[in-house]
């Protein structure tokens, strides 16, 4: 089993985020995406300074640099950005809206399919495989059945199987929207929110009336409210035909979240139980812990 570190999904300041991946390029990690996909403003990294630190990793570390294209594309700029990251001539690319699809598939090239893109059977993946695509990072709130049902199905179809990456671990991407939350919530119009993102390094969270946490809000980005946590479910994970488990950025601590997984994927025991949802993964509503609700 091979572990990748998501593309960041928060604004973090120039430093911080070059210090982040400066320390991820120690770790045992096999694959790692680098990219902004949730908002077109966040321009500290522009094109060339995500290609820059892309060399500079390849120095330290023999992980697999792939760069990661925006999730909801609104304007002609941010097409014509999408088409210059596509045609950036180093590294793999990570297609999480189907403009880009269509654009790498019309270029010839291989592409990574990411869980924003409406990937849910093998008919459907079909398609994208023959569009090239060669991995397939299902959509957060896709069960493991469902995924072994995907995967069946190419088979009868024919089709040779794309490598499945399954989102693991972290605060899950569960929609998106031309609005800003983070804008709306410190009273800013979104054209003028002056990046206050960047004040909030793991979002803010929304709790529901009676004060539970529903949700977390990253700009145009709607997240979990708790992170979904698969290491007690790795087992299940290699069952489903996982070949990489995705590992999302958080602001502190994930040296020891991939180390958690590291030493599982090496051969110790998984933990019966860990904190944070795994709903999601058994056919249930993502908040669930399934350990908790009986589920196994």
């Amino acid at each position: 089993m091979k572990l990748s570190l998501g593309p960041v999904l928060f604004y973090w300041e120039r430093k911080k985020l070059l210090d982040f991946y400066a320390d991820m390029a120690r770790q045992p990690l096999d694959v790692i995406y680098l990219g902004e996909t949730v908002c077109s403003k966040r321009r500290d990294m522009q094109l060339g300074d995500w290609l820059e630190l892309a060399r500079d990793l390849a120095r330290t570390t023999p992980a697999q640099l792939v760069l990661s294209g925006l999730t909801l594309v609104e304007a002609a700029s941010e097409l014509a950005a999408l088409r210059r990251l596509c045609d950036n001539g180093e590294l793999l690319v990570e297609a999480n809206d189907m403009g880009a699809v269509q654009y790498l598939a019309g270029k010839g090239l291989p592409f990574v399919g990411g869980p924003a893109l409406n990937l849910y059977n093998g008919y459907a993946l079909a398609e994208l495989v023959k569009s090239g695509m060669i991995r397939w990072v299902p959509p957060v709130e896709a069960s493991g059945a469902l995924i072994r049902c995907a995967r069946e199905q190419l088979v009868e179809l024919g089709v040779q199987l794309p490598a499945i990456e399954i989102f693991a671990y972290g605060y899950l991407p569960l929609a998106y929207s031309a609005r800003c939350f983070t804008a709306r919530a410190e009273n800013r119009p979104k054209d003028d929110c002056q990046f206050c993102c960047q004040n909030y390094p793991e979002g803010i969270p929304l709790l529901s009336q009676e004060g539970e946490p529903i949700f977390t809000i990253n700009g145009i980005q709607t997240l979990s409210a708790a992170v979904s946590n698969l290491l007690a479910d790795y087992s299940a994970l290699v069952d489903s035909g996982a070949d990489i488990l995705r590992l999302s950025p958080r602001a502190a601590g994930m040296a020891e979240v991939i180390a958690a997984f590291d030493i599982v994927r090496n051969g110790a025991m998984p933990p019966l139980a860990v904190d944070g949802c795994n709903g999601y993964w058994h056919g249930e509503p993502g908040m669930l812990r399934a350990e908790e609700a009986g589920l196994c």
